[in-house]
């Protein structure tokens, strides 16, 4: 006893200095282990790399806090462990879990105050016993940093997903999210974009959402390609100076001499994000007494352009018979009409940029052909397997799809409606008469990418029949569409922003209870997920207590 009772000060000396001697590495040396099978808290480099960046304190309020579900429990618990790992890597950032609900007093003027920022609540079915009730939910966090705010969404809401799949999908975005945030509040060093005018391009305020978005990561200029007409190298030289430009739904034939432009600027290295509508079709054209009008083809003189870079952008029109409905209007009030030349695409995810959105809105799509050459091509964007091209001139009325449809013609299979295209691409004019002596003229480019989706309304996403959507839903699918998010990725990917976008892609598994199975066995469920763990913590104290006793009484 007397041996045993001069070891143990030692023995409590040499674990005290192991301690500090841990303590004082930990200083200068860093690791945090991740056991999770999907690595769902390894942080990639491009967040690690943004956390750096975040030089003072930077405050996130959750609104996630309260009573939920067991689903939205996941997300609440997933959300506070993505946050814990960042405020690991840099103490500036500060996060705290508010209810917004918690105070019933001030919880009214608390919602309106949400709601009025933008902060739309979700209201979600509890199921507690067999009792149903509605809970109103804000899957929202707000980032604040010096004088700059972000919202940032917690919550997806993709068509067609059940709770526990959005739930899962919500998840696997966390890192995603917050990240955004960071990059829209820390980022200064900012890339060009210009907006192309000057040949019919659509008006701004159908771009406006879209530009405003883009605003938070990019500097962004409106670009006149006839500016300087005169002097076409000057015009050339000063579209070099951006790093990417948008071609929104022009309706005027481009010049030799504006195509020529464009050319050079692809060959140096220039991305360009094409919105291209070969149809002159429009839903106002057919408020008129026969409701009725012509689509025809239009022609922007670019088809030797897209020939040479690899698609053919063909003069017809996309019909799906996954597609949403337009609204008409009578003396008893608004109506849906099926409308099946507005195909809602569901992604193929078969790319970053597609990857975790929801659908995508189209209007009078046109169909895109692919052809070989040397430029490496991924769909991005097509239409459903129950779809069929017709070609133009045709004539449209509002009420051709009322009567019966014969859906056996609605079995042409999928068409392709966006490419995007990587490679280094062949110029348009190579081996023909230059429209001007460029003064650093090529015919070869470097490697580059570019984008083309064959309708130009896909930017306009925030109107519906030229009217603004109330908090961007559409009033007869109830759905946000997935646009803004499949554009912003698009240019994101186009200027090699790729950190955000393969985070995005990051794929969790959330293994989720079948909700079904515990309704019909509540009880079992509940002791195997509550009642067996803190049994076995009784049995291992009881068992751990006997054996201290047993070794210590001799």
């Amino acid at each position: 006893m007397k041996a045993s009772k001069k070891k143990s000060p030692k023995q409590l000396g040499i674990i005290i200095l192991a301690l500090i001697a841990v303590n004082i590495a930990g200083n200068f040396f860093f690791k945090r282990f991740d056991l999770t099978k999907d690595k769902r808290y390894t942080l990639s480099k491009s967040t690690l790399d943004m956390i750096k960046k975040v030089d003072k304190p930077l405050y996130i309020d959750v609104f996630l806090d309260g009573q939920f579900p067991p689903e939205f429990k996941r997300l609440q618990g997933e959300t506070r462990q993505m946050l814990e790992e960042f405020r690991a890597y840099n103490s500036n950032i500060i996060f705290n879990f508010t209810d917004p609900l918690a105070d019933e007093s001030k919880a009214e003027q608390f919602v309106s105050e949400l709601a009025g920022l933008g902060f739309t609540p979700t209201n979600i079915q509890s199921n507690k016993n067999g009792k149903k009730s509605m809970i109103q939910v804000f899957p929202w966090a707000i980032a604040n940093y010096g004088t700059k705010s972000v919202r940032v969404p917690l919550l997806v809401n993709n068509f067609g997903n059940n709770a526990d799949e959005n739930i899962s999908k919500s998840v696997q975005l966390l890192e995603f999210a917050f990240t955004d945030a960071l990059t829209k509040l820390a980022v200064t060093e900012k890339k060009k974009i210009a907006v192309l005018k000057g040949n019919g391009e659509l008006n701004d305020k159908y771009l406006a959402d879209y530009v405003l978005n883009l605003k938070e990561y990019y500097l962004i200029g409106e670009f006149n390609l006839d500016s300087l007409a005169n002097d076409p190298n000057k015009t050339m030289q000063n579209l070099a100076h951006f790093d990417a430009a948008i071609i929104a739904k022009p309706t005027e034939a481009f010049t030799d001499s504006e195509k020529y432009i464009l050319d050079q600027y692809i060959m140096n290295g220039g991305k360009t994000l094409w919105l291209i509508d070969k149809v002159a079709a429009d839903i106002d054209n057919l408020q008129n007494e026969s409701q009725s009008a012509m689509a025809l083809p239009m022609e922007l003189n670019l088809d030797d352009m897209f020939f040479k870079y690899g698609i053919r952008i063909n003069y017809n029109l996309v019909e799906d018979l996954l597609s949403t409905p337009i609204t008409a209007r009578s003396e008893k009030g608004d109506f849906p009409i099926d409308w099946l030349y507005s195909p809602i695409i569901k992604s193929g995810e078969n790319h970053p940029i597609n990857k975790n959105i929801n659908l995508v809105k189209l209007e009078f799509a046109n169909q895109i052909d692919t052809l070989k050459n040397n430029i490496k091509k991924t769909v991005l964007l097509k239409s459903s397997p129950q779809s069929k091209v017709v070609g133009t001139p045709i004539e449209i009325s509002l009420h051709q799809f009322m009567d019966e449809l014969n859906e056996a013609e609605y079995s042409k299979g999928n068409q392709t409606l966006g490419v995007l295209l990587e490679g280094k691409f062949t110029s348009a004019f190579k081996n023909r008469v230059k429209p001007f002596k460029a003064n650093q003229a090529t015919d070869e480019g470097k490697d580059n990418k570019m984008i083309v989706i064959a309708d130009g309304d896909i930017i306009n996403y925030t109107y519906v029949n030229k009217k603004p959507l109330q908090n961007g839903i559409d009033q007869w699918t109830q759905q946000v569409y997935g646009n803004k998010d499949f554009l912003m990725n698009s240019m994101n990917y186009l200027l090699d922003d790729t950190g955000l976008i393969n985070i995005r892609g990051k794929n969790v598994e959330l293994p989720l209870l079948n909700e079904k199975k515990v309704s019909e066995n509540y009880t079992f469920t509940q002791f195997l997920t509550v009642g067996l763990p803190i049994l076995i913590l009784a049995i291992f104290g009881l068992v751990f207590t006997y054996l201290r006793k047993r070794a210590y009484s001799k």
